[in-house]
C-alpha cells in the first residue's frame, strides 16, 4: 500500500464507448498518440497492480494482438501493447497509441476467448474512434489526482449527496478517476467490437454473453455485500441500463456464429489468482488483513469493503471509510494534520482537536472535523497509527454529524499480526476441471474456496443460468486455495 495521493500528468481512458458521429473505420496510430500513450502506460501499471508476466499474461497479450489488428489503426500485431494487470477489479481500458488492459479479474470471468477478444477488441473501438479526444474536449483534464481532495472538494461543498459521493469516490480512486463515455458511445464500442469479433472469425454473439456475466457478477457483489444497488462494474459502469446493452450486443450478433476457444481459454487461465492478492491484502468476511504490512482490522457490522492497489474502502449506509497510507516523518500529529489539509483543494479543513492514545499496542493518534455540506453537517475523522519510524496507516471517515461512533470498534481493532498469522493466507486460484459422471453443479459448488454463496458464485463464474446443469466431460472453473 504505498502512498495513495499520486498527482500525476493528465491520462485519458477509455473506461467504455463511442458516439454515433465518430468513424468506424480507423485512422493509423498517429506519433502523437503514440507518444502520449507511452507516457502514460508507467502510471497505469503502477495504478492497477502492475502487469502480470507468464503464461496467463502471454496468451491475453496474444489475444489481444489478434484482434487489434482488425481495427484498421495498424496491420503490425508489434503496434499494440496488451497488458494483463494485477487488480481484483472487473475491469478493462485503453489509452492512445495502441495500449489496452484488462485485469486478471475480468478475464477469470469469461468463459472463452471470444469473451476475451470481445472485451479486448469493445476497447480498441474507444481507441480506433478516438473517443478519448472527443471527450476531452469536455473535459479537459482527467489524470490520477488525490482521492479525497477530489472526493471532499464535492461533499463538502454540497455537490452531491455526501455518502453517494464518498462511496462512489472511493470506490473509483482507488484504481483510478477513469473517463467516462456517453452511452451512445459505449454502443458504439459494442458494434466496433463485434465487427472485429466477425472479421477475426470469433463467434460475435460473445459480447453479449460476457455482457450478462458482467451484470451477474454485479447483482451477485451487491446481494452478498448487502447492498441495494445493483450497478454494473467498471468496466460497464457509464451504461444507464445494462440489460438494453445486452439486449443490443445481441440483436447486432444475430445468428451469426464463429469460434469460440472455449477448452482452449479455460485451459490457458487455469491456475490464475482470483481475487485478491495477498500481496496487496486480502478481504475475508468482515476482515481485512495484509500478510506483508503485518496488519488486519474488521470493518463495523453491516459495511462492506472493497480492497484497491492504494487503498481499502469500508463502505455502509450511515458511512464511509477508507484506509491508505501517506508519508511519514515520525510525528503523528502533524500527519494527521496533513491528512485533514488534503481532503479539499478549495477549502482549509483542520482537526478542532488532536488526542493520543493506544489502540491494541500501536500508537495513535486521531482528529475530528466537522464540516458543513449540501445536505448538513458531517463528520469527518482521521485515525492514524505509528507501525515504525517511518511507516504510518490511518483510516479516514465520513459520516453524519454525531454519529462517527460507528467506526469506533473499526478504529480500536487494527493490529499487527504475527508471521504465522501471515503465513496462513493462501490466495484463491482458478481451478479448472473437467465434469465427472457423477459430478452435480451442487456438488462442484461444494469445492469452491467459499464459505458462502457456493453456487451463485459457481453459476455465475461459469455463465450458468440458475436452473441449468453440467455435463460429464465439460470443463468448468472452480476458485480454490492456491496450490
Amino acid at each position: 500500500m504505498a502512498a495513495l495521493f499520486l498527482s500525476a500528468a493528465a491520462v485519458t481512458i477509455s473506461g467504455c464507448a463511442t458516439t454515433a458521429e465518430a468513424q468506424s473505420t480507423a485512422t493509423q496510430i498517429t506519433p502523437a498518440e503514440a507518444k502520449q500513450g507511452a507516457e502514460a502506460h508507467p502510471q497505469l501499471l503502477q495504478e492497477f497492480g502492475g502487469a502480470m508476466t507468464g503464461t496467463h499474461a502471454q496468451y491475453v497479450e496474444q489475444v489481444g494482438k489478434n484482434i487489434a489488428v482488425h481495427s484498421s489503426l495498424s496491420n503490425a500485431r508489434d503496434a499494440f501493447t496488451v497488458s494483463l494487470l494485477n487488480s481484483a477489479v472487473n475491469n478493462a481500458f485503453a489509452i492512445p497509441g495502441g495500449y489496452i488492459y484488462t485485469t486478471r479479474q475480468l478475464v477469470g470471468l469469461m468463459n472463452n476467448e471470444a469473451e476475451l477478444a470481445g472485451v479486448l477488441g469493445h476497447e480498441v473501438g474507444h481507441v480506433a474512434a478516438r473517443h478519448s479526444q472527443r471527450r476531452q474536449k469536455a473535459a479537459t483534464r482527467n489524470s490520477i489526482i488525490g482521492l479525497l481532495g477530489s472526493v471532499l472538494t464535492g461533499a463538502v461543498l454540497g455537490n452531491s449527496q455526501i455518502g453517494q459521493t464518498l462511496a462512489q469516490g472511493i470506490q473509483q480512486g482507488t484504481q483510478m478517476l477513469t473517463l467516462k463515455f456517453s452511452r451512445n458511445q459505449e454502443l458504439e464500442a459494442d458494434r466496433l467490437g463485434i465487427q472485429y469479433l466477425r472479421s477475426a472469425g470469433y463467434d460475435p454473439r460473445a459480447m453479449s454473453t460476457v455482457l450478462q456475466s458482467l451484470a451477474n457478477q454485479n447483482a451477485l457483489d451487491a446481494r452478498l455485500q448487502g447492498r441495494n444497488d445493483a450497478r454494473m462494474p467498471e468496466w460497464a459502469s457509464t451504461h444507464p441500463d445494462p440489460a438494453s446493452r445486452v439486449r443490443n450486443a445481441a440483436s447486432l450478433a444475430g445468428n451469426a456464429s464463429g469460434v469460440t476457444n472455449r477448452d482452449t481459454f479455460l485451459t490457458r487461465i487455469d491456475g490464475m489468482t482470483y481475487g485478491d492478492d495477498p500481496a496487496q491484502g486480502v478481504i475475508e468476511g468482515s476482515q481485512f488483513i495484509h500478510p506483508d504490512l503485518r496488519l488486519t482490522f474488521t470493518a463495523p457490522n453491516g459495511f462492506y469493503m472493497v480492497n484497491g492497489t492504494r487503498a481499502v474502502s469500508i463502505n455502509g449506509q450511515s458511512g464511509q471509510a477508507q484506509l491508505t497510507t501517506a508519508p511519514y516523518s515520525g510525528n503523528l500529529e502533524n500527519y494527521v494534520r496533513q491528512v485533514f489539509a488534503g481532503l479539499s483543494q478549495q477549502q482549509q479543513i483542520a482537526p478542532q482537536t488532536l488526542q493520543r492514545t493506544t489502540v491494541n499496542g500501536l500508537p495513535a493518534t486521531y482528529g475530528t472535523a466537522r464540516v458543513n455540506s449540501g445536505n448538513g453537517q458531517v463528520d469527518v475523522v482521521v485515525f492514524a497509527y505509528e507501525f515504525s519510524n517511518n511507516q504510518a496507516f490511518h483510516f479516514m471517515t465520513i459520516s453524519q454529524a454525531g454519529r462517527s461512533g460507528v467506526f469506533s470498534p473499526m478504529f480500536n481493532s487494527m493490529r499487527r499480526i504475527s508471521a504465522n498469522e501471515a503465513a496462513q493466507v493462501i490466495p484463491r486460484v482458478i481451478d479448472v476441471v473437467t465434469v465427472g459422471s457423477r459430478d452435480t453443479v451442487q456438488s462442484l459448488a461444494a469445492r469452491m474456496a467459499y464459505t458462502d454463496a457456493q453456487e451463485q458464485r459457481f453459476r455465475v463464474l461459469n455463465g450458468l443460468s440458475s436452473n441449468e446443469g453440467v455435463v460429464a466431460g465439460q470443463k468448468v472453473k472452480l476458485v480454490v486455495r492456491g496450490r
